[in-house]
């Protein structure tokens, strides 16, 4: 609009300047500027401000039009990626929920078939066992000997369900402790690296401990490997969570597979996933966690 203007009012300016300068102590531009005073003079001057102000319109318009077309775009990309994030989160939030829910059901179920109807039928044998005390304490013995195998067994189921539940090491004592414990339980060797101290927040800690939790676990069960590292460090407000053995690879995030539930579990604190495992070997899984 003003290259507009100072071109308009520039080019005119003969024709409406002689009414200005007629004007008394009217002080004009040129006469401010030093180039003197009369009418010639300011339409010179005033003509040769229109004759600048169009040549130089087109390149002025379409550098304004350039410009505020960035600024315009980088205002959409700005409101298209925070709408894209959003989307991620809400996926995110929406994965972890349903893992949530499908874990508890499937924590109920375990439990309403297994040490449930285990303590069921242990209830009735030990009632059968008062009734038959006196009447014939052998059978009452070996009734016995059943029940305390039968308790060991529903011990073991339930420790194997109360996998899925933060232990009491970790809330109390933190990541390192907890994460040794862990490299303790598993059968294949592990080489365990904690380069991070302190406490973080409890939904990072439990992540990190399930994601570890799981990954020796499929380690175990598949990898058929020797030795196996786990390596947690720091770099800015993120935690890299590396986990590799010498096993056979192959392993995968596909939907139906172990690691896809991993990567729901990090989607929830905004943490990524990546699996590094030809066929053939090693298996490299880097898990990065925000933490604060």
């Amino acid at each position: 609009m003003t290259w507009w203007a100072g071109t308009i009012f520039g080019l005119t300016y003969p024709v409406y300047g002689w009414i200005l300068e007629s004007i008394p102590d009217n002080n004009n531009l040129p006469e401010l500027l030093g180039f003197g005073d009369g009418v010639l003079v300011g339409v010179i001057f005033n003509t040769a401000i229109g004759v600048l102000f169009a040549i130089t319109l087109p390149v002025v318009t379409r550098g304004a039009a350039l410009t505020q077309a960035g600024l315009s775009r980088a205002m959409l990309t700005g409101v298209a990626e925070l709408h894209d994030r959003i989307d991620d989160l809400a996926e995110g939030r929406a994965a972890a929920v349903s893992a949530e829910a499908n874990a508890l059901r499937k924590l109920e179920r375990d439990i309403h078939d297994g040490p449930q109807q285990r303590l069921v039928s242990l209830a009735m044998d030990l009632s059968r066992a008062q009734r038959q005390l006196k009447r014939d304490p052998q059978a009452v013995e070996q009734m016995l000997s059943q029940a305390i195998t039968s308790t060991r067994e529903t011990l073991d189921e339930l420790r194997a369900l109360s996998r899925g539940i933060a232990p009491p090491v970790l809330t109390d004592r933190g990541l390192a402790p907890a994460l040794a414990a862990l490299a303790g339980r598993c059968t294949v060797p592990v080489d365990l690296d904690v380069q991070v101290e302190g406490r973080f927040p409890a939904a990072v800690e439990n992540t990190v401990y399930f994601v570890v939790a799981e990954s020796l676990t499929n380690i175990a069960k598949h990898s058929h490997a020797t030795v196996c590292t786990v390596t947690l460090s720091k770099t800015g407000g993120v935690l890299m969570l590396t986990i590799g053995d010498d096993g056979v690879g192959g392993a995968h995030v596909a939907k139906g597979h172990g690691l896809s539930g991993l990567a729901d579990r990090l989607r929830a604190v905004d943490g990524e996933l990546s699996v590094d495992s030809p066929v053939g070997g090693p298996t490299v899984i880097v898990a990065e966690v925000p933490c604060g």
